[in-house]
């Protein structure tokens, strides 16, 4: 292909992004500025005059910063015992352990619902095992929605630990032991050190994931608000101007947090991080207790790392109308199934479902490897802007990119670039 081709070829692509990605956006900002009517600030003031939307930005930050704490709390160790110790079935566990992040984010949701929940299996044990007239907690609340981001998010820390201290190079830490430093010496002065770029990313991955969260607060979060689930709020009692503000609000902090991403890159500290030899080599666990310790040890945090999936599993079995006060459904059969297969309006949403996304996975892979090819072989600022708006897209709140697709193709002006896709099916892929 000739240059002036290929040159084209990459202005087509940052003109389809452009269109896909950037402009939504804009058109919610210039709405939300009343453009282009009459220019108003009158919506962001009232924004900064309402209690109640601080409060649900407040609570969003909040919460996504003591998300960062606690799944960095359950990774990092997850990360540092299954990449610095061999013992049995490490290579199968470590991959169950990884699973929560294939749950998708309502799926998950439901299933603690199911497991934790007041009528869920613990509470119902709990309830019989101690005689209690009620369930003995409430899964609802700030703990609730901080239960359901640890259980999904510690995956990043975990993986993003386990991939660092593979870098490592071992004769790092054989100077440091040989000038003496002892195994806890070199942890805090030498791995801890190394590993810290790649856990600025994935705090600023969780942080980002948990800022971008609805599923978890819409159904756990009762009247505690975040910002994902105000914007619904405001859309659905008629404000559209202040959820197009509480839009370009909350994609104004996923910016700055893609900023601070992209500012953190493990690309400027390869030198530092990069390996140069060999990694580490791992623990061996001599004693037969310990290594029996050990494996039943990793094979019961699995378990419950796995709890959701096998209940949503379990539940999947059981007869509606058979499961009521029992602590474990009565009856389990294949009939939920069978329903599915041989009832159309229960099946239909599962082939919406497959379609939308293989449609979806289609312009993905087009639209990704193109834009991905044209980036590198250019480079530059084409390079720079197409990478640019490829991630925003993965950067912002699904309810924040939602806003602006709806706001973008819910009206017919082709002259501009807007069709209606409101209300089709379309707008989904």
């Amino acid at each position: 292909m000739s240059p002036r081709r290929r040159s084209l070829g990459g202005m087509a692509l940052v003109v389809v992004l452009v269109w896909l990605v950037g402009y939504p956006l804009l058109i919610t900002l210039l709405e939300a500025l009343g453009l282009p009517a009459a220019f108003s600030l009158a919506p962001f003031l009232e924004f900064a005059s309402r209690a109640d939307e601080w409060r649900a930005l407040w609570q969003s930050l909040w919460i996504s910063a003591a998300s960062v704490v606690l799944a960095a709390l359950v990774g990092v160790p997850l990360g540092l015992v299954f990449e610095g110790t061999e013992f049995p079935g490490r290579r199968t566990l470590g991959a169950l352990i990884a699973l929560p992040v294939a749950l998708p984010p309502l799926v998950g949701v439901i299933a603690f619902l199911f497991l934790y929940g007041e009528s869920g299996f613990v509470s119902r044990a709990v309830q019989t095992v101690l005689g209690l007239d009620q369930a003995p907690w409430r899964l609802s609340g700030p703990a609730a929605i901080l239960l359901v981001h640890a259980y999904s998010m510690y995956v990043y820390f975990y993986l993003f630990t386990r991939a660092a201290l593979v870098r490592i190079d071992a004769s790092v830490l054989e100077a440091a032991a040989s000038l003496g430093a002892g195994r806890r010496r070199r942890f805090f002065r030498v791995t801890l050190p190394l590993l810290g770029p790649a856990l600025v990313g994935a705090a600023l991955l969780t942080f980002m994931t948990s800022l971008a969260s609805f599923s978890a607060p819409y159904i756990f979060g009762g009247g505690f608000r975040v910002m994902t689930t105000q914007i619904v709020a405001s859309k659905l009692n008629g404000q559209i101007a202040m959820a197009q503000v509480e839009t370009v609000t909350l994609a104004l902090l996923a910016f700055l947090g893609l900023w601070a991403m992209r500012r953190a890159e493990p690309g400027r500290t390869a030198v530092v991080g990069g390996v140069r030899g060999i990694a580490p080599i791992r623990r061996q666990l001599q004693r037969p207790m310990v290594r029996l310790g050990a494996a039943t040890l990793g094979w019961g945090l699995a378990l419950l790392l796995l709890l959701p999936h096998l209940t949503l599993l379990v539940i999947s079995f059981v007869p509606p109308g058979t499961w009521t006060t029992e602590a474990i459904p009565p009856v389990l059969d294949g009939s939920n199934y069978r329903s599915l297969a041989s009832t159309p309006e229960r099946l239909r949403p599962v082939v919406n479902s497959l379609w939308m996304a293989s449609a979806a996975t289609l312009g993905a892979i087009v639209l990704g490897l193109s834009a991905a090819r044209t980036a590198v072989r250019r480079g530059g600022r084409l390079g720079g802007l197409l990478e640019t708006l490829l991630s925003v897209p993965w950067a912002l709140p699904g309810t924040v990119f939602a806003i602006a697709l709806a706001t973008a193709f819910s009206v017919n002006r082709p002259e501009l670039g807007r069709f209606i896709l409101v209300g089709t099916p379309w707008i989904l892929p």
